[in-house]
């Protein structure tokens, strides 16, 4: 693979992933970072990036671990990333599964993104624990964020998203995303210059799924206005409380916050 990392683009992204880290503090000296490679360019790209030199992140150590989820086209794809890890000197952990298949069976046809998405966070959060990671990095990008927040407005009747650092198990693992900053079509034309042995997802409901529907809606809104992304970004952080009805009192939860699991693709990058 030629080596054409330090490029303009390279810099750029680094820049962007140094600042998210710091911004949220995600990765403190002596850390286990876990990635969770799909396969997929995002995934490949984070991974890429994270394991160049830092300028401002202190040192942390990297388990790159891949969820194979047992679909049959994906067998040779498999073995191509299994030997892009290992020429590349990473740590890591390769594990095939039935996930994908069990998800899409009978069953359970009517939400096989809800199973499936849990299924493998499951695992890479076993996998943490025996490899001793304490930070698991995750490839969504700003892009993912931004169509979650519509995702769950739209479906799931809350305001809510995707955060870039998110604390679980009361606190002894996180989960992070270092990518928050950067658009989706950045990342990929990173993916194409590095020349990753992308892994093309065999999921049936990919194409039909409602994180699908979002970009596209997105992708027409843009055409009229190019900063539409941007600026729904952006809104996230100016949230004004004051100017929204909330729930009446008499429906509002006596105890507790109430939360929901985003039910729908990609939510592994």
């Amino acid at each position: 693979m030629t080596d054409i990392k330090r490029t303009r683009l390279f810099y750029h992204l680094k820049k962007w992933i140094e600042k998210a880290v710091m911004d949220y503090r995600m990765i403190e000296k002596g850390d286990r970072v876990l990635v969770g490679v799909s396969g997929g360019a995002d995934s490949l790209a984070l991974l890429d990036l994270l394991n160049s030199p830092m300028v401002f992140v202190p040192e942390f150590h990297l388990v790159a671990v891949h969820i194979d989820l047992g679909f049959e086209e994906d067998s040779a794809g498999y073995d191509r990333l299994d030997r892009f890890l290992k020429e590349g000197g990473y740590d890591c952990v390769l594990e095939r599964t039935e996930i994908g298949p069990l998800s899409h069976s009978a069953y359970n046809k009517k939400n096989p993104c809800f199973l499936c998405s849990r299924l493998r966070r499951k695992r890479l959060f076993e996998i943490a624990q025996e490899k001793g990671c304490n930070r698991i990095a995750l490839a969504h990008h700003q892009d993912d964020i931004i169509e979650t927040l519509l995702i769950n407005m739209f479906y799931g009747r809350e305001i809510s998203t995707m955060m870039p650092d998110q604390p679980i198990f009361g606190g002894t693992k996180h989960i992070i995303r270092p990518l928050a900053y950067i658009r989706e079509e950045l990342v990929k034309k990173y993916s194409r210059e590095r020349e990753f042995p992308i892994l093309e997802s065999a999921c049936p409901t990919g194409p039909v799924s409602r994180r699908r529907y979002i970009k596209d809606l997105l992708n027409q809104l843009e055409r009229d206005n190019k900063d539409i992304r941007a600026n729904i970004f952006k809104a996230m952080g100016h949230v004004k409380m004051d100017y929204l009805p909330g729930l009446p009192a008499s429906r509002r939860p006596v105890s507790g916050r109430m939360e929901m699991v985003v039910n729908d693709c990609g939510l592994d990058r």
